[in-house]
């Protein structure tokens, strides 16, 4: 009996999740499972103006330092151009390796590290203190108060209570998420709204 009860609660958890994610527009941060961890090297999509080195063990020939074209593409010996669109580091580790082991090399250790990061912005607006583009450290991340921070901080006619965060989703649709940065200011919760490159950023200003 306590099997079935965990398992039935278990899938009211996720069908609520599930649920929660499948919508669109504006949500409010305290009901949407939206804390976003910072990713690991391994795991960073790589983007055009990324410089890469491509590394094969004991194959000092084939290494190179590429960057990664607007087209989202990089051209390696051997293999010509290849697409890197939408591939973490990882996947595009495996897929060297891949190609390399196919025609070329036996069991080749293929090695790929992001040696420069191209400049991205996050986009903050309303009332702070330098609306604008803010640099984005992909390599360390950034959470909405660091954002706002580097932005000049809030005004003070800034609504801390309603900052709105937009941010275009996987499938291309925009999500915006209403946000009580008092909370996270006081020291009742964690600022853990870790940004995703062109995210927007809106702090509207106070009813008097």
């Amino acid at each position: 009996m306590r099997f079935i009860l965990s398992a039935c609660l278990l899938f009211a958890i996720v069908g609520f999740v599930h649920a929660a994610d499948s919508g669109s527009g504006t949500r409010d941060s305290s009901s949407s499972n939206v804390v976003q961890s910072v990713t690991s090297k391994e795991d960073y999509t790589l983007q055009p103006s990324d410089l890469i080195k491509v590394q094969v063990f004991q194959e000092d020939d084939l290494t190179r330092e590429v960057r990664v074209s607007q087209e989202s593409t990089i051209t390696l010996p051997l293999i010509g151009t290849l697409s890197v669109k939408g591939l973490s580091v990882r996947q595009l580790e495996r897929r060297v390796r891949d190609l390399y082991g196919k025609s070329y090399l036996v069991n080749p250790n293929v090695t790929i590290v992001v040696k420069e990061y191209a400049l991205r912005t996050v986009d903050v607006q309303g009332q702070v203190g330098k609306p604008g583009a803010v640099e984005f450290p992909q390599e360390k991340g950034m959470t909405l108060l660091g954002a706002i921070t580097r932005a000049g901080g809030f005004t003070r006619l800034a609504d801390k209570s309603k900052v709105m965060l937009t941010r275009r989703m996987s499938d291309g649709h925009l999500e915006t998420y209403k946000i009580d940065a008092t909370d996270i200011i006081d020291g009742k919760s964690q600022d853990l709204w870790h940004l995703r490159v062109d995210d927007s950023i809106y702090v509207p200003e106070r009813i008097l």
